[in-house]
């Protein structure tokens, strides 16, 4: 048989906070505001006090709740929802959620962290002239932000009701029996709340957030490249992540990834960069323009009567990368020399008798004649020595597969029978 609550005063908890019975939410949260901080233990506030108010509150705060002691009193609340008594909230939860988090830190009560929402990464793809000069650029992204109608509520009126389902837990426990005597218990998701802990009233519920609490925002970003920035740094945007109730707004992070450039290879804050000279050029020396990446030209040559050697480097100061955040400091630039020789056209006695005319001589270690007859006659063939070593390596690996293939399978231990 249903028996209702008894009544009891329902004045109590307007007189702690000091407004009428018909005080709105607003009012309500002024009231609380103004006397929460007053009253704090950690700014030498009485801490009876502050419990009565944070309880007064929660309750009035509530709209189910209110309506429930404005019935039946406190009486009411222990014996139809068991939230309302001595033992129901933590003052200091109730005062970190409506200050959104932290406290003052002294006086050894409970403070707790704002949860950090996820940090969004993303890369950003830079040529090495944009790192070598800097650069700005535009990112366009969408993300989620507090409805700026109900600033994050969900509702018209700002208020939300615990879910029941999970007890504002957001999760729930099912057991479901598996076997005679066996039972499973499982964890799932509220479906009531959806894992959020709390219900909104559908004719509550926000108009333009639908009572998701975040609405999508285009937002654009400037980013500033920096001279002298390297493939893998970081630029962070603190606090433009997607926005969520009660937590702290994640950061986005681009992470530059540097684009192969065609010419130029870059070292920490050196640059290396090929060139091929011709066997005269070599010799007898050369000189050719370079642009770099700010579209200056260089003019690159060698000192009169130099001889340059293949695989040779040479290297030019201050021509290099800037140093990020020095960006008159810079790095080297190198010059790694290829020699190209003479093709396979053959060349005359007359020239062969002109370049020895010049060219250090031929060693001393000529065969006689007699010498000559003695040996084996050979004949010389272009090889690419990287093609022979791979087509050697696959015919090695061939001829063991084969080998593995004609050996006998081991035969199987027999017993003797008697």
């Amino acid at each position: 048989m249903f028996r209702a609550p008894r009544k009891s005063d329902s004045t109590k908890y307007y007189e702690i906070l000091g407004v009428s019975k018909s005080a709105s939410p607003d009012e309500l949260k002024k009231a609380y505001r103004v006397a929460a901080l007053k009253n704090h233990p950690d700014k030498g506030g009485d801490p009876e006090k502050f419990k009565e108010l944070s309880q007064a509150y929660d309750v009035l705060n509530d709209p189910e709740k209110r309506e429930i002691y404005d019935q039946y009193g406190e009486d009411g609340l222990k014996e139809g929802m068991g939230a309302g008594g001595s033992g129901g909230h933590n003052p200091f939860d109730i005062f970190e959620q409506f200050f959104g988090g932290g406290g003052f830190g002294g006086g050894g009560s409970r403070v707790r962290r704002q949860r950090k929402g996820e940090d969004v990464v993303q890369t950003l793809k830079v040529s090495l002239e944009e790192l070598y000069n800097g650069t700005s650029k535009k990112l366009s992204l969408t993300r989620s932000a507090l409805c700026s109608r109900c600033h994050g509520k969900g509702s018209k009126s700002g208020a939300s009701g615990r879910c029941y389902g999970c007890q504002g837990s957001g999760m729930k426990v099912v057991t479901r029996q598996i076997a005679p005597g066996m039972v499973q218990r499982m964890q799932l998701v509220c479906p009531d709340c959806r894992g959020e802990g709390e219900v909104i009233s559908d004719k509550d519920r926000c108009p333009q957030c639908k009572g998701k609490k975040v609405t999508p925002e285009k937002k654009v970003l400037d980013v500033h490249v920096e001279k002298g920035m390297q493939h893998g740094q970081k630029i962070v945007f603190e606090g433009q992540a997607d926005e969520a109730p009660d937590t702290l707004t994640g950061d986005i992070i681009l992470v530059l990834q540097l684009k192969e450039h065609p010419k130029f290879k870059r070292k920490l804050d050196d640059l290396y960069v090929e060139h091929t000279l011709s066997l005269t050029e070599a010799l007898c020396g050369f000189q050719f323009s370079l642009t770099h990446l700010d579209g200056r030209q260089l003019l690159i040559r060698s000192n009169p009567g130099e001889v340059v050697k293949p695989d040779q480097f040479k290297a030019i100061n201050d021509e290099g990368m800037p140093h990020h955040q020095r960006p008159f400091m810079r790095g080297r630039l190198y010059i790694h020399f290829n020699v190209e020789f003479p093709g396979s056209g053959a060349l005359s006695a007359d020239q062969c008798r002109s370049l020895e005319k010049i060219l250090p001589p031929r060693p001393s270690n000529r065969l006689s004649e007699m010498e000559i007859d003695e040996c084996e006659e050979t004949t010389l063939h272009d090889v690419k020595i990287e093609e022979e070593m791979r087509r050697k390596k696959q015919q090695q690996q061939q001829e063991a597969y084969d080998e593995d293939d004609d050996e006998p399978a081991p035969h199987g231990v027999q017993c003797a029978q008697q």
